[in-house]
């Protein structure tokens, strides 16, 4: 249930960056929650061997350099999307991946506190 309600969190992000960034695009709503399931198994099976392939340049940056990596996965889902998911620059991507990141810390501060 947990998973569910990440993914459509993650749409609703999805949807606010497409509202904010002008190179994000969307094309609805359906398109959002399709980008935030790939998103979730990108980061189940993509991430960590993403992760295992930079480790030393993670290392070197200490630990920043998984910003970049969350960047990475979040173009290769708007690629795998296709026209119904486009980002315009790799620069938009990692502050878009920031931004849900980001977010993510505030909500599970939330939760933590009650």
């Amino acid at each position: 249930m947990r998973w569910l309600a990440h993914i459509a969190v993650n749409a609703v992000l999805l949807l606010a960056l497409a509202g904010y960034f002008e190179s994000i695009y969307l094309s609805g709503i359906g398109a959002a929650f399709v980008a935030s399931f790939l998103l979730s198994l990108l980061n189940t099976f993509v991430k960590p061997l993403l992760i295992l392939l930079t480790l030393p340049v993670t290392v070197l940056t200490f630990g920043l350099f998984l910003f970049v990596v969350n960047a990475m996965t979040l173009a290769l889902t708007a690629w795998l999307m296709g026209s119904s998911f486009q980002i315009g620059s790799f620069s938009t991507a990692l502050f878009a991946s920031l931004a849900i990141s980001l977010f993510h810390v505030v909500i599970d501060s939330l939760k933590k506190e009650k």
